[in-house]
């Protein structure tokens, strides 16, 4: 009995699509996270002017970023001049974005996935 070694596994073929679904697994999670992120900000920002949520992008394909907009740190609620200096405890926005893209992630996996794997 003899075994053969072709096929996606042995030419690479299964190693090319599974890093093409990682990247594109990574993209997805961050345009969903920066799409929840912005309805959070819709949400809590009381005087909102646009500028900090036009600064808000994906940023090398896989981050969410506010382009380390000066004030980020205070609207989040850790930066410096925060409650105890100033009665303003910032808000939630980052947090219920993580804890909503986490309970999200999996499913988007999911469907991502059968995408994939007919081509492995």
């Amino acid at each position: 009995m003899s075994t053969s070694s072709r096929g996606p596994i042995f030419d690479g073929r299964a190693q090319r699509v599974a890093n093409a679904f990682v990247n594109r697994y990574e993209r997805n999670l961050a345009e969903e996270g920066l799409n929840i992120l912005r309805g959070e900000m819709h949400r809590v920002f009381r005087n909102p002017t646009g500028y900090y949520e036009s600064r808000c992008k994906v940023i090398e394909g896989h981050i969410i970023s506010d382009s380390r907009v000066v004030y980020g740190p205070w609207l989040a609620g850790v930066g410096s001049r925060n409650f105890p200096v100033t009665k303003f405890k910032g808000y939630d926005h980052w947090l219920v974005t993580r804890d909503r893209l986490n309970a999200r992630k999996r499913g988007i996996g999911e469907r991502l996935l059968r995408q994939y794997t007919g081509r492995m």
